[in-house]
């Protein structure tokens, strides 16, 4: 007898359902896409419509064959890809490959059986318009990244690529290095009266100075602060004003992609990868032991703070009971202007899922990412926290001094969950001032005159640069991972202590796009493209001439920059080696491989040495470290650092993580136009989708011997 067949992406997520529900349903993955443009050609007809050309993935014969047979023997079948434009794509490939004709769409946006069995109650066809947008967004960049590359392969260096939306990124990150390198630093002084009250005698506070003459004072020199002092002998102070007032904070607004991304940065250090695919986990399923396996989370990529009534009328009881009455406010958060409402927040599925009930079952950093969840959800419906908030003015001569405190009242949603803030917010909150009355005289303790100088803006952080992208309106929650990574892993920027600088590369190549395709670094018309794209999936602009309306202008930049870009050459960049053949100092230069330390006194001498750079994944074979190398074509390749002890080698980048199937290698998989995949080198089928790959460029092992 046949049985209903339900079609997913994930592996994990086809295991969770099959679980939980009834056993006439037949469940099974495609493990991601089955179609896609080809590698080698552009793939899209811009003469006819931009008709694009899609060819089934290679390694995928075997699972297609599979899901044919499936089709075959099913009596109707449900195609249950993610809740995106994504997986809307994924599948109407899956529909035209498979040749179904009444396909069944449906859209689970939590991994539970009573989420999955109502869906299949609802099933709707699919999407055209929400794909057709997917498509729109797929050749755009195809377009940009097959018809750039090849240009910045001639005039800058080979292996390069140009990508729509990660070029604005890195534009962001280039104008604040030129912003932080063009800094003057200006001095300045800050003078605080330290006081304290006679009836606590022992109580110590600062007050700033704000004020001469009741006209707000800065003290630029240190000769200014003197002036001050001065001013201030033998000066008595007093309170000259108490002013109090009611504070509160209300609670925050539950996930999306882009917050959960920033606090889990902020809070765990965790990189947005390695975030993005925790939650991907969460989300498809953990075994829960006798309750079986269940997923955790809603679905992950989201930008709205919307919650279901259910969810809160969950949370409600949850809080009541745990917290008592007053601790429940039920806040509607409101969803911010242009997001998409398709998906909830990220919220637990069952709140009473509590963290210390998950910890028997989640590994360290899944632990902690729900745990940040689920706080961040309850928390979303409770109270607000309430403060006493003073401020008190004191007086000595002409000179008016200020100091300011804040003492909790009632601890509303902080009973639970703090968010991350800057220090001198949190530092205003901590401060507690003494019992104060107008015109109390205060004894006087000492001035403390300080020198200050400005700073330049703050280089990016992944957390900041998140949020610049996402308050620019620059790619979608499902994209914002992909953006950091891929600036990386192509050598745009690097990051010291967490944070952003673009590379000698970044700046030309962000220079070269500036000067000869300004609307691709352009943040408004970036902005607005995705705006268009929105307009495609909502039934409201026409996918192809979208594309028209970007290629016509494109195609011109392009042929005026193939005529008249220069080849760009790279300054040697000094270091502190001297040359083991001939003593002349060594050097850094940058050639049609890469980068690489040579004599200065080339071409006499020819000493050259390879900068190795270290992956962070270990040797399969002996443990030793796997460095990125270079063969003598100038192909990148990663090999064991013990070589030629060890002859381990990889034609693809090894990351750190094993698969989660055989504990084989996984490699990462750069193809051309920047996008990246991963896969298991012992078998190309197993998902590894939940990996923490780590595709940061790596660090240069100065070092390293000469291969």
């Amino acid at each position: 007898m046949k049985k209903p067949l339900i079609i997913v992406e994930s592996p994990t997520k086809a295991r969770t359902i099959k679980k939980f529900l009834p056993a006439r349903y037949i469940v099974k993955a495609s493990v991601g896409h089955v179609r896609d443009l080809p590698k080698s050609t552009l793939g899209v007809d811009v003469e006819h419509g931009f008709a694009p050309k899609y060819l089934t993935i290679k390694g995928k014969g075997d699972i297609i064959k599979e899901l044919k047979s499936a089709v075959k023997a099913a009596s109707e079948v449900y195609l249950a890809t993610d809740p995106d434009r994504e997986g809307e794509a994924i599948a109407w490939h899956l529909a035209e490959l498979l040749k179904l004709d009444h396909p069944k769409r449906i859209e689970l946006h939590e991994i539970t059986k009573d989420a999955a069995l109502a869906a299949i109650k609802h099933p709707q066809p699919i999407d055209i318009d929400r794909v057709n947008a997917q498509q729109a967004r797929r050749i755009l960049d195809r377009l940009v990244g097959y018809k750039i590359s090849p240009l910045l392969w001639a005039k800058v260096r080979g292996g390069l690529s140009a990508g729509r939306v990660q070029s604005v990124a890195v534009k962001l990150i280039v104008d604040r290095e030129r912003e932080i390198l063009a800094f003057v630093p200006r001095e300045y002084w800050s003078v605080a009266a330290l006081l304290a009250s006679r009836s606590e005698p022992d109580f110590v506070f600062p007050a700033e100075l704000l004020a001469r003459d009741g006209e707000k004072i800065e003290v630029q020199t240190e000769a200014e602060a003197n002036r001050v002092v001065a001013d201030l002998e033998n000066a008595q102070y007093r309170v000259a004003s108490i002013k109090q007032r009611e504070g509160r904070r209300n609670s925050p607004a539950p996930f999306t992609t882009s917050t959960l991304q920033q606090e889990a940065s902020r809070k765990l250090r965790l990189r947005v990868r390695r975030t993005m695919q925790i939650a991907q986990a969460l989300y498809e399923g953990i075994d829960l032991g006798p309750e079986g396996t269940v997923g955790l989370i809603t679905y992950m990529r989201t930008d709205s703070t919307r919650i279901s009534d259910q969810a809160r009328d969950a949370a409600r009881e949850f809080i009541v009971s745990t917290f008592g009455a007053p601790f429940y406010s039920g806040r509607e958060h409101r969803v911010r202007e242009g997001a998409q409402d398709a998906h909830e927040a990220i919220r637990p599925t069952l709140v009473h899922n509590t963290p210390e009930k998950m910890a028997a079952f989640l590994k360290r950093d899944d632990l902690r990412l729900y745990t940040l969840i689920w706080e961040r959800f309850v928390a979303s419906q409770m109270s607000a926290a309430v403060f006493d908030q003073t401020t008190v003015d004191s007086a000595a001569k002409s000179y008016t001094f200020r100091a300011s405190g804040s003492v909790l009242k009632f601890a509303g949603y902080t009973k639970l969950y703090e968010e991350s803030r800057d220090e001198s917010a949190a530092a205003a909150d901590a401060k507690r001032l003494p019992k104060l009355t107008e015109n109390e005289v205060l004894d006087f303790r000492g001035l403390d005159p300080k020198q200050h100088f400005t700073e330049p803006p703050p280089r990016f952080t992944e957390a900041s640069l998140v949020k610049a992208l996402e308050d620019n309106g620059i790619g979608r929650p499902s994209t914002y991972s992909t953006i950091v990574e891929t600036i990386q892993a192509r050598g745009y920027v690097t990051q010291a202590e967490r944070r952003f600088g673009p590379t000698e590369i970044g700046f030309a190549v962000n220079d070269l796009l500036a000067e000869h395709f300004p609307d691709i670094v352009d943040l408004n018309f970036t902005a607005e493209m995705e705006g268009d794209l929105d307009k495609v999936a909502d039934h409201k602009a026409d996918w192809v001439q979208l594309l028209e309306n970007f290629y016509g202008p494109f195609a011109k930049e392009l042929a005026a920059a193939e005529e008249k870009l220069p080849k760009l050459e790279f300054k040697d960049e000094p270091t502190d080696e001297i040359c083991p053949k001939c003593g002349r100092p060594m050097v850094i230069k940058t050639g049609r491989f890469g980068r690489f330390i040579s004599c200065t006194g080339y071409p006499e001498c020819k000493s050259t040495r390879p900068i190795l750079r270290d992956t962070g994944a270990k040797c399969p074979k002996d443990g030793g470290m796997i460095v990125e190398r270079r063969s003598k074509k100038g192909r990148v390749f990663y090999g064991c650092a013990n070589y030629p002890r060890c002859d381990f080698v990889s034609w693809d980048r090894v990351i750190p993580e094993r698969c989660p199937v055989c504990g084989g290698v996984v490699v990462a998989k750069i193809k051309r136009g920047g996008v990246v995949t991963f896969e298991c080198k012992t078998d190309k089928t197993h998902d590894v989708s939940t990996l923490s790959a780590e595709l940061l460029p790596t660090q240069e092992v100065i070092s390293a011997p000469a291969t």
